[in-house]
């Protein structure tokens, strides 16, 4: 079982940054496809960005070049960076992990809040 734990969010102002870090741990397996997702309340969990174990990346529409993603296989990480923060950024962030090959797994974060506001 895979367990994923989120940390980095928090208050910040428009313009400003902030980098989230998703954790793993238990037994992780190889090629896997780590991603973030979003969700604000009443809304669908939005796809932010992902980006597989040998590091091909995808990124949301909405993002416009604002957000990078990154992870780092050996110590099991993956990380947000997330630039010029919008109002509408605002949500609950979540890290997931999945597996699309046998044996295949899907695990998720607990989630956590970003609020972009003055």
């Amino acid at each position: 079982q895979v367990h994923l734990v989120e940390s980095g969010g928090g208050l910040v102002q428009p313009g400003g940054s902030l980098t989230l870090t998703c954790a793993a741990s238990g037994a992780i397996p190889g090629a896997t496809v780590m991603g973030w997702f979003r969700q604000t309340p009443g809304n669908e969990r939005e796809f932010v960005a992902s980006v597989s174990s040998g590091g091909t990346t995808k990124y949301g529409d909405v993002l416009k070049g604002r957000f990078t993603i990154s992870r780092n296989n050996y110590k099991n990480t993956l990380d947000l960076q997330m630039n010029n923060l919008k109002p509408e950024d605002t949500a609950v962030y979540y890290c997931k992990m999945s597996r699309a090959v046998t044996p295949t797994m899907t695990a998720w974060g607990q989630g956590i809040q970003v609020t972009v506001s003055s």
